[in-house]
């Protein structure tokens, strides 16, 4: 049950700063969100002024790393105020663990010690301790901590502590051979680019990135001289910057304007569960679902773009010579909305963790890796119940999917209609699907998510998705008969 606003007139209760009160009070958002923005805000102007100012050839790597962690335990007082012992508990917890133990043992203690403390940090803020409103959400930062702290600790482990030829590929690109420093890792785990929103890099990267060297690994890349191209100047991040701005300021307007028109709690009314029409509630479903990501839009790309004004986040160039930026970035908007198959729409969401996740688990675990990675993504997000209605479901609609897929997919290929048919058909299931799966992760609770699936076409679609998985497991069995295509649509999308 939503807890009521306090009364006008009193101080919001908080732990970040309040000095931004009175400008939360007149545009009528919480005070967490406005402090949230002003550090983004702030961190970006101070991104263009590390980048030109204390650039690598003016001064020293140990400066640059000092910066950057000064400004962004700045950031993190600011915002989560005495909540920020959490983080910095944490940072501190882990890096004694990274400097005591044996390489072979370090991913794994690492590895529990911060996922353990994250969901008691979780279940703290939730269940145990009652704030009220207006309290301001620490887990966010914690998170993409634990990101970086797990993910660093497994590449020390890969370099360290197991063979080369044992390595995969990136895991080989990525393994570090010798252990940071304290202001190595603090900066790494700190830095005012990534500490409020992340997104979650690679630490060999960013240590690239301050000593200078990041942006030449990625040109030495390229065969400049077959290309036309005879010197490696530095490419300048700012027309990336602009986009990433304009992207940034329509999802905001989206935000204030669609999101407010269809807030969630709409799916959990009598009139959508039990008097809406099926067409009604199929198109009410995606336009609510739609106006949630115009909030993850604004803040992963204005994430991104804070990276990118500092120097950070350069990927290398196009085939027409055109320096690209998007080596931090989490998400690609015209593939989310375009996306024909989940697998396409995951890898375009939330790219970073993703790869985290690929890193610490999927690559590592020796049994049901599909089904391990969904857990831990759940876990990583939270204690909520309905994170985990959503990654359960996403499991069994990932393998419903791909069984699909692999035995329907071949016979729409002999002509451009039936391709484009397929694409449109596609499309559509995807597009419903992923709403039926993420309602609800942003309802939270378990009352309004019942009431969302208690409907007798849900259990349909259940009853399909269980069939996709037999499928998989099974391919010579008949599980999946004709026109399961439109009964997972059709199931998929029905509260």
């Amino acid at each position: 049950m939503a807890a009521e606003a306090p009364p006008a007139g009193l101080s919001p209760r908080t732990t970040g700063s309040t000095c931004l009160h009175p400008l939360s009070e007149l545009l009528r958002i919480p005070l967490d969100q406005v402090n949230f923005v002003a550090c983004q805000l702030f961190a970006l102007f101070a991104a263009f002024w590390f980048r030109i100012y204390l650039h690598p050839g003016k001064t020293s790597s140990e400066v640059r790393h000092a910066i950057a962690t000064i400004l962004g335990i700045y950031f993190v007082i600011f915002c989560f105020g005495w909540y920020s012992i959490h983080l910095f508990v944490l940072v501190l917890l882990c890096y004694g663990i990274m400097v005591t133990t044996s390489v072979s043992n370090i991913h794994r203690y690492t590895f529990f010690v911060a996922m353990g403390y994250l969901t008691i940090c979780h279940i703290s803020r939730i269940y145990i301790f009652h704030y009220g409103i207006l309290t301001t959400d620490f887990s966010g930062p914690l998170m993409i901590v634990t990101q970086k702290i797990t993910a660093l600790a497994f590449q020390v482990h890969d370099g360290l502590g197991r063979r080369a030829e044992d390595l995969s590929a990136e895991q080989h690109r990525l393994a570090v051979k010798v252990k940071p420093s304290l202001l190595e890792y603090l900066s790494y785990l700190l830095n005012f680019m990534s500490v409020i929103a992340g997104p979650c890099n690679n630490f060999k990267d960013y240590v690239a990135f301050i000593e200078g060297r990041h942006t030449h690994m990625k040109l030495l890349g390229v065969n400049w001289k077959q290309k036309g191209f005879h010197s490696l100047l530095e490419p300048s991040p700012n027309r990336a910057v602009i986009q990433k701005l304009c992207v940034t300021l329509v999802s905001l307007l989206l935000f204030l304007t669609l999101t407010k028109t269809f807030p969630i709690t709409c799916l959990a009314d009598d009139w959508f569960v039990h008097k809406a029409d099926f067409l009604t509630r199929l198109f009410y479903l995606y336009v609510v679902m739609q106006a949630a990501k115009p909030k993850y839009y604004f803040a992963w790309t204005l994430a991104d773009a804070v990276n990118n004004a500092a120097g950070f986040g350069f990927s290398g160039v196009d085939k027409n010579g055109n320096s690209c930026w998007d080596l931090l970035s989490n998400l690609n908007i015209w593939k989310i909305e375009t996306a024909t198959s989940l697998k396409i729409y995951l890898e375009n969401w939330n790219i970073q963790t993703a790869a985290w996740l690929k890193c610490v688990c999927y690559e590592r675990t020796p049994w049901y890796p599909t089904v391990l990675t969904f857990v831990l993504s759940a876990l990583w997000h939270g204690v909520y119940p309905g994170y985990y209605f959503t990654f359960l479901t996403g499991v069994l609609v990932t393998l419903a999917a791909r069984a699909v897929r692999n035995n329907y997919r071949q016979h729409f290929h002999s002509s451009k209609a039936l391709k484009v048919v397929y694409d449109v058909v596609t499309w559509a299931t995807t597009q419903l699907a992923v709403s039926y799966i993420a309602a609800p992760f942003v309802m939270l609770a378990v009352e309004p998510t019942i009431s969302l699936y208690k409907t007798e076409l849900c259990w349909r679609s259940w009853g399909v998705l269980l069939a996709g998985w037999k499928r998989e497991q099974d391919p010579g069995s008949c599980w999946l008969l004709d026109g399961s295509v439109y009964t997972l649509l059709q199931g998929c999308v029905l509260p």
